[in-house]
């Protein structure tokens, strides 16, 4: 087992192929932070340098599990975290200059650094300038709080925009970008990627099982398992929870897709997880993908997978079930945009 090292971008840092997703560690997924600190422990003896959390995640809970697990190893990591989700006021959230100028120490305090490897933009906010964003990142840069910038789930024009301001203003350009991606949702294909690889990003990719679809554990007429995610989502986020029902129509499709994919996993000789993750890393732009287990068996598991990789004819196969560029499920996207409600269309 090898994970491999990565350039990001043309930053000329080196990270792992695996980025270790903090998002459960805390209140939303494993609430003992010394179970956790273990998970991020044996990460990083299995080759993992790379680790991306947010400030909203658990309510900032995660952010203080990483500062614990870090203390004495800081070095050893690229640390990744982000702003932009709700913290608490109205000016307690987005992407102006005022909230991230004091969110960015209340991260650096839960984090127990000095400073942040990779500050991202959690989501896009058109209700304001980029350039402001991009100011206020840049003078983060030239205070040593933060080394690079980088967006998560922008779209492509977007990404365009904010390389244009950067040029225009003389200010840091995103170094990275985060999408969504995986077998069920390669949206980012179409029009992300291109972006991405014409200005040289790093690219550290979101959810490549789906959410945990892509891990077989929805059967059809099951109830999804306690531990599942689709489980915590009802808990947590109830708005929501209708996304994992198995009755709806894109669900069923997904459940199709599984027992299509799994056929091919076994022709190559892997799990469907570990191929499915090996899917995403394929892609020429992919730098990374962000895993997130909630369990040191997940985490072992995982790691188990490192040395995958597929061959031309099981891409292809793939790409015959879901074509590239397709989304099984719009609101996989991560983001859904403005424009495209009912207000933004009929104003």
């Amino acid at each position: 087992m090898a994970v491999e090292l990565r350039p990001l971008g043309r930053t000329g840092v080196q990270v792992s192929t695996f980025c270790l997703g903090a998002m459960m560690f805390g209140a939303w997924g494993e609430p003992d932070h010394g179970e956790s600190i273990r998970i991020i422990h044996r990460a990083l003896e299995g080759g993992i340098n790379f680790i991306d959390t947010a400030d909203a995640y658990s309510a900032g809970e995660s952010e203080e599990i990483v500062g614990k697990a870090l203390k004495g190893r800081r070095d050893e990591v690229v640390l990744a975290t982000k702003v932009h989700f709700p913290m608490g006021g109205p000016n307690e959230r987005g992407n102006s200059r005022l909230w991230i100028m004091r969110e960015v120490e209340n991260s650096l305090r839960r984090l127990d650094t000095d400073h942040i490897d990779l500050y991202q933009i959690h989501r896009p906010d058109f209700d304001m300038e980029i350039e402001q964003t991009l100011s206020a990142l840049t003078d983060l840069v030239r205070q040593g709080k933060v080394r690079y910038i980088g967006s998560t789930t922008f779209p492509g024009f977007h990404l365009v925009e904010s390389h244009w301001a950067s040029e225009r203003r003389g200010l840091e350009h995103f170094a990275s970008e985060q999408p969504p991606y995986s077998i069920l949702v390669r949206g980012a294909e179409r029009e992300v990627f291109p972006v991405t690889q014409r200005y040289g990003m790093g690219v550290l990719v979101w959810s490549p099982l789906a959410g945990g679809w892509l891990t077989g554990k929805y059967r059809r007429g099951e109830e999804a398992p306690e531990d599942s995610r689709a489980a915590r989502v009802k808990k947590f986020n109830p708005r929501t929870a209708d996304r994992f029902n198995l009755d709806r129509p894109t669900n069923r499709r997904k459940l199709d897709i599984v027992d299509d994919l799994t056929p091919i996993a076994e022709k190559a000789g892997v799990t469907l997880t570990h191929m499915s993750i090996a899917f995403a890393l394929a892609h020429p732009a992919v730098t990374s993908a962000i895993i997130g287990p909630r369990t040191m068996e997940q985490l072992d598991d995982l790691l188990a997978g490192a040395d995958v990789r597929l061959d031309a004819d099981t891409l292809d196969a793939i790409d015959d079930v879901v074509p590239p560029g397709e989304v099984i499920e719009n609101a996989d996207r991560g983001w859904d945009p403005p424009w495209m409600s009912p207000e933004g269309r009929r104003r």
